[in-house]
């Protein structure tokens, strides 16, 4: 059994974004060399996620319409994390609906997805500098 570790970085542009990660991923795991395993994917960060869903754009908006209504940004003040000097505590909601990880079945070194499937990030208070987690499992 091997191992194989990488980080990703991301520093979006906009405060919100969905991003496909999967080509770097799959990078990642052709140079690990591994052809059965796991792969964790994970964000490093607690206002960000790392979810499988399909990379159609009406989707990414019902998202982010979706999360909005969950966790409104604002009025900031109808947070007790704000209280702290924070304007960000719908993003940490936010990262929780989402997810921190996934886990993705690697077979003849390839991810075994399901139709449609890709891996993004997902940035809720962004436009900073933040690192992805990339490990791989197995033989």
């Amino acid at each position: 059994m091997k191992t194989h570790t990488e980080y990703l970085w991301v520093n979006t542009k906009n405060e919100r974004e969905f991003i496909n990660i999967t080509p770097e991923a799959e990078e990642i795991l052709r140079k690990s060399g591994i052809k059965e395993g796991l792969c964790l994917v994970n964000t490093m960060h607690i206002t960000a996620s790392v979810f499988i869903n399909d990379d159609e754009k009406g989707l990414h908006a019902d998202f982010e319409k979706w999360l909005e209504k969950l966790a409104p940004h604002a009025p900031i003040s109808q947070y007790k994390h704000n209280l702290t000097g924070e304007d960000n505590a719908d993003a940490h909601l936010k990262r929780t609906i989402m997810g921190r990880e996934v886990v993705v079945a690697v077979t003849k070194g390839k991810f075994d997805f399901g139709p449609w499937e890709q891996i993004f990030y997902g940035e809720f208070d962004g436009r900073r500098r933040k690192r992805i987690l990339v490990k791989l499992i197995g033989e």
